[in-house]
């Protein structure tokens, strides 16, 4: 796995990997999968949401995003997505300038990102095995890839033998192991969980923190929003913490809290 990294991409040289001096096109030759550069957001209301954030993810890397109501945290994930645009500055995802792209490119550059809610999203009148399938057939899937695909998948969050049964059939860490199921089909390069474990009693909570956790360790790079101090503190990673729409602490093996 790789190792987190700290350093904004002020760090970053031309010529090195991660340089930006190449046209929105071309993919950065690294293995940095996200990266914001200078990045503001303002609402027409005036609202400044985010204030000038660097900020950098390498491939393989599992970071936890925290701060409290109301500090930028789901503006952040609503530009990684492409829902919004920032004011100010660049989004990098896999080396592509998500300010810059063609509405025609939107939907394939956003297969590369997998993301859960705390709320799962799954459809109602479909099985668990469906419900992760139907993230490949809207992509125009071979229909011989997608049974492959879903089985492998479900062994990898636990669900084979759920595979059948529909959501209000399933537990509360059923239903987001087969949410999180979904995400993961189409092999993202980066894995977005906004307050997984938000509607979920603490046991099933580090469940699924375990689970994502054993995800990145297979190689997948994972950003989680989240409050729950207790989990992060426990689980020692990289720590984001925003405050007020700007980075104030970019900490490895770091708790929720500042540790002075």
């Amino acid at each position: 796995m790789v190792s987190a990294a700290t350093s904004g991409p002020k760090a970053v040289q031309p010529g090195k990997p991660g340089a930006t001096d190449k046209s929105p096109d071309e993919p950065i030759p690294s293995r940095i999968v996200l990266a914001m550069q200078g990045v503001t957001k303002a609402y027409p209301n005036g609202r400044m949401a985010l204030r000038g954030v660097d900020l950098t993810i390498p491939e393989g890397d599992f970071v936890f995003l925290v701060g409290p109501s109301g500090a930028g945290k789901s503006t952040m994930i609503k530009l990684l997505i492409r829902d919004e645009l920032a004011t100010k500055g660049v989004v990098l995802l896999d080396g592509r300038d998500l300010g810059r792209l063609k509405r025609r490119d939107v939907p394939k550059i956003r297969r590369k990102i997998g993301i859960v809610f705390q709320d799962f999203k799954l459809l109602p009148n479909k099985s668990v095995r469906d419900n992760v399938g139907f993230a490949l057939e809207v992509t125009g899937a071979k229909r011989s890839t997608i049974a492959p695909a879903v089985d492998r998948v479900l062994r990898v969050v636990g669900l084979t033998g759920q595979a059948g049964q529909l959501p209000n059939q399933l537990s509360g860490g059923e239903q987001q192991r087969t949410a999180i199921a979904r995400a993961l089909v189409h092999n993202p390069r980066l894995f977005i969980a906004d307050e997984p474990t938000g509607n979920l009693d603490p046991l099933i909570s580090w469940e699924i923190i375990q689970l994502l956790l054993r995800i990145n360790e297979l190689g997948v790079t994972v950003l989680m929003a989240t409050h729950n101090a207790e989990v992060v503190t426990a689980v020692r990673k990289r720590v984001v913490a925003l405050e007020n729409g700007r980075i104030v602490r970019d900490e490895t093996g770091a708790a929720y809290h500042r540790e002075d």
